[in-house]
């Protein structure tokens, strides 16, 4: 039985993410090297299809068809990042609980659910990002309606209109601000839903009530998550400055001479981020799995339900294969049922003399199957 359920410290938790990261690497990396290579295909298709309109010198229109790829494959990133997400949580619950777990089979738990798992994401996307774009739709479009038709843009649009100016520098601050206040709401609200999409997978519940279950785990407990999201960022700032460092110096020493990477360059630096993702992608939902088990804990004594649960008394809704049959229960209720049978005291002989009221009378407790194990 799995006895690491039960209420951890932030170090006890990140010490067991990083042993589980450490004993499971391959399981957790090629969970995200599935997310990673559906990203390595897909900028190495945008970069072929740069160098081809280059070639063909459309070279002007390259920002735009950019832009319209983005929008058109974006779906499919979300898509494919929440599935590894997901998948590595629920690989993660499996292991954390004792239970043995494969690459395809936490891809093959989470496809039911990769309908509710999108819309979570869009959920909290929506939340999370809308007033980010408000933001800079409300600036752009000041800037169109303001700047615009005053020439401010345009050469000797300063000299020509210098309060202009000074009201676009103090819009230009004021946006700066709300962003700052934005970057500040983003991290409360993705605080709030940190445990949804482990929720999701584990309880097997809609978008709406996991974002629900994550609001109510969360809390009293965010400050502890906050500081495991500061630590997986510095580790992956680290190992990414790390594999890219020579590629962003050879970058600024190609735009010093006019120029640009070179394509067999280019191709290899994304290959490189292909390793840098697998290595590091699992690391962020490993550790908040394990605050998700946690919080239940805590909050709702799940080491005592699991205990039940391993012991046959209630069926449990988390194990990789279900036991539509129930023979697992009915073994353990046989089990109980004869154990009970064992340990029941010998009938009394029967004497022809009449009994004697005043004589104590034997006792009567039979003895529960968990105390006869003892003796």
């Amino acid at each position: 039985m799995q006895t690491n359920l039960r209420p951890m410290t932030l170090g006890e938790i990140l010490d067991r993410t990083a042993q589980l990261y450490r004993t499971n690497f391959l399981l957790f990396a090629g969970i995200a090297a599935v997310y990673a290579g559906v990203l390595l295909v897909i900028n190495l298709v945008q970069l072929a299809v740069t160098q081809l309109m280059v070639h063909w010198n459309m070279t002007s229109r390259v920002p735009l068809a950019t832009l319209v790829y983005v929008v058109v494959i974006l779906p499919v990133i979300i898509l494919c990042a929440i599935a590894a997400v997901a998948a590595n949580n629920r690989a993660v619950a499996w292991v954390n609980l004792g239970r043995p777990a494969t690459i395809r089979g936490a891809y093959q738990s989470i496809r039911p659910r990769l309908g509710r798992l999108f819309w979570l994401a869009t959920i909290v996307a929506f939340v999370v990002y809308s007033p980010f774009i408000v933001l800079f739709s409300g600036y752009f479009g000041f800037l169109y309606g303001y700047a615009r038709p005053r020439g401010l843009f345009h050469a000797g649009g300063t000299q020509a209109d210098p309060s202009g100016m000074i009201v676009i520098g103090l819009v230009s601050f004021l946006l700066f601000v709300l962003l700052l206040a934005w970057m500040v709401y983003a991290v409360l609200m993705g605080l709030r839903y940190s445990l949804a999409v482990a929720a999701c997978v584990i309880e097997d519940v809609p978008a709406r009530k996991a974002i629900r279950r994550s609001i109510e785990l969360s809390k009293e407990s965010r400050g502890r998550i906050f500081v495991l999201g500061l630590l997986i960022v510095a580790i992956q700032l680290g190992l990414v400055a790390i594999s890219q460092v020579f590629f962003i110096v050879a970058a600024f020493a190609a735009v010093k001479h006019h120029g640009t990477l070179p394509v067999w360059m280019q191709a290899l630096q994304q290959i490189v981020g292909f390793f840098t993702n697998s290595f590091i992608g699992p690391m962020y939902a490993t550790g908040l799995t394990l605050f998700y088990y946690d919080q239940r804990v805590r909050k709702e004594g799940y080491d005592i339900e699991w205990m039940m649960e391993a012991a046959g008394m209630n069926a449990s809704s988390e194990a990789p294969q279900a036991d539509p049959a129930g023979t697992g229960t009915q073994e353990s209720a046989s089990a109980i049922e004869a154990a009970a049978t064992e340990i029941q005291p010998a009938p009394e002989p029967v004497s022809a003399e009449p009994a004697n009221e005043e004589s104590p009378r034997p006792d009567s407790s039979i003895e529960s199957p968990a105390e006869g194990s003892h003796g």
